[in-house]
């Protein structure tokens, strides 16, 4: 049996992964400039009215971020580029862990360890 095949299947669950990581950050773009003040989404990031009618527009940049991100993952996966994938899987473990350690908790387990798992993969997958 070659092990040609499998690199194979893991550069696609790799491939999979990113563009999961980059709609969950299409997700959080959609959350964080157009639903910020909504109740719903108050409820998610565990904000008051007030907070979240005064911090719209900061939100509102962190959602465009986010969206470049997702951008960046979505050009690696369809352009197969491997040093693009790599590239904003670090950046947005980067940025999990920095929300983890400065915001809460929780962006680890959302944010980070997704965005692990995918560049263990596209790692291994070569």
């Amino acid at each position: 049996m070659t092990r040609r095949p499998i690199v194979s299947n893991v550069r696609a669950i790799g491939t999979v992964l990113v563009v999961v990581v980059a709609l969950l950050h299409v997700y959080i773009l959609w959350l964080e400039m157009f639903t910020w003040t909504t109740p719903r989404v108050r409820t998610i990031f565990g904000t008051t009215r007030e907070f979240a009618e005064a911090s719209r527009v900061l939100a509102a940049n962190q959602g465009l971020y986010n969206g470049f991100l997702a951008a960046g993952l979505l050009w690696g996966a369809f352009s197969g580029d491997f040093a693009l994938k790599v590239f904003f899987l670090v950046c947005v473990s980067v940025a999990g862990l920095y929300g983890a350690a400065t915001a809460n908790r929780r962006i680890l387990f959302v944010q980070t360890v997704p965005a692990v798992v995918a560049l263990v993969a596209v790692l291994l997958g070569g």
